[in-house]
């Protein structure tokens, strides 16, 4: 077994494992919009609606760990 049969199994198992890390975080950003955890299409308008008067993207309520330390 030679340096180039190494590095021809490397590569396609390197491609194989980044399609599957692919997939899998393709699916994780579906299933956490589906869940409502964050609306990735308001994210991806930050670059379009770049203005100051523009209205915040992420209009939540404070973590509590801020909300403890702002009432300090």
């Amino acid at each position: 077994m030679d340096i180039r049969e190494l590095q021809g199994y490397a590569s396609f198992f390197m491609t194989v494992f980044l399609v599957v890390v692919l997939y899998w975080y393709i699916v994780y950003l579906y299933r956490s919009e589906k869940k409502g955890e964050k609306d990735y299409e308001k994210l991806g308008n930050i670059a379009l609606d770049d203005e100051l008067d523009s209205t915040p993207v992420n209009t939540s309520d404070p973590l509590p760990n801020d909300k403890k330390e702002q009432n300090k």
